[in-house]
């Protein structure tokens, strides 16, 4: 009789065989970091992607606003008179005197660059509410974690302060601050000093809304069994607090951070319009849309314009704040 014949290739092999399966099912099975889950979301969110793509244009066009007025705009404080017409003190020509020399056309009475005074008020506007934010956060994380790791008194101590905070009317403090203050304060001088103030009060009075947050998100978690364990290990108060509570307060920090500077723009254009914010002749949003209400009927455009300009950032960060909710959310199944 003859001897049967053994195949000599790996798939009748049967430790080949299962070796093959088992990778298979490995990389079926492989998990994602967070990070790749909450992008993986963000990327099937249209509507946050183009508000941050508008978002990151925003804050290029505030870090490079004078190479973009010197390529296609004029100084925003010089003045151009041959474009205003002397009868009635509006630009000539329509749309506010819109052309491929002023791209936004100018200002009634002294013919000043509206597309370069918008790009510069971009700086403003974005400036004082990164830092308000910055500030806001700082605080509110600090004093929040304290108040919901340690409870007792602390916790009662801290809550009183952000409910009197949250009561109180920031609006007219700020006003009447800016009417007290000297034009050189530390080493700062004119828009220097406005923008120091604007930037210290928001970041002051916006604090309680971060500190709730992450007083709640701490007192949830400090009953985790993971801190118990950092507990019975002998970790520090110190070490808790930094290295296991805070890599846990992260996503809801940063998603209120993005819809925190929304509401420091229109703060901040709120108060230009009011007159206690940036001084003239540095270019404000908000101090447009105050010029603009003497000039509205005769060139609505001059009203138009610094409108939409903080219309568009406020709804691009609202957009992608959202989107960053909702791919930080664990339960979401977007």
């Amino acid at each position: 009789m003859t001897a049967p014949l053994h195949g000599t290739s790996t798939d009748s092999d049967p430790v080949a065989t299962a070796d093959v399966a088992a990778d298979v099912v490995k990389a079926s099975v492989e998990g994602r970091s967070l990070r790749q889950i909450a992008w993986s979301r963000l990327k099937r969110d249209k509507l946050a992607l183009a508000g941050g793509i508008v978002v990151v244009f925003l804050v290029l066009v505030a870090i490079f606003a004078p190479l973009i007025v010197s390529l296609l705009g004029h100084p925003p404080n010089e003045f151009h008179q041959e474009e205003i017409d002397p009868l009635f003190g509006t630009p000539k020509g329509s749309l506010g005197g819109i052309s491929s020399d002023f791209l936004f056309g100018v200002e009634p009475s002294n013919g000043r660059d509206v597309f370069s005074r918008v790009v510069y008020g971009a700086r403003i506007s974005l400036l004082v509410a990164f830092l308000a934010a910055v500030v806001a956060v700082v605080l509110g994380t600090v004093f929040g974690i304290i108040a919901g790791y340690f409870g007792g008194w602390v916790d009662s101590v801290i809550s009183r302060v952000m409910d009197m905070l949250l009561a109180f009317p920031q609006l007219l403090f700020i006003i009447s601050l800016v009417s007290v203050l000297p034009n050189d304060l530390l080493g700062l001088t004119g828009s220097g000093v406005r923008i120091a103030i604007l930037v210290s009060v928001i970041g002051f009075f916006g604090w309680p809304y971060v500190g709730r947050i992450v007083r709640g998100q701490t007192l949830s978690l400090r009953e985790k069994e993971y801190i118990e364990a950092a507990r019975s290990l002998g970790a520090g108060r110190r070490y808790i607090l930094f290295r296991e509570l805070l890599p846990n307060l992260v996503a809801p920090i940063t998603v209120y951070t993005t819809l925190m500077i929304p509401t420091n723009i229109l703060t901040e254009a709120a108060l230009s319009f009011l007159g206690a914010g940036v001084k003239p002749p540095t270019a404000s949003w908000g101090q447009m849309l105050s010029k603009a209400v003497g000039t509205y009927e005769d060139d609505p455009m001059f009203m138009i314009i610094p409108g939409a300009a903080i219309f568009v950032t406020v709804l691009a960060f609202n957009l992608f704040g959202d989107g960053v909710r909702d791919a930080l959310d664990p339960k979401g199944t977007r």
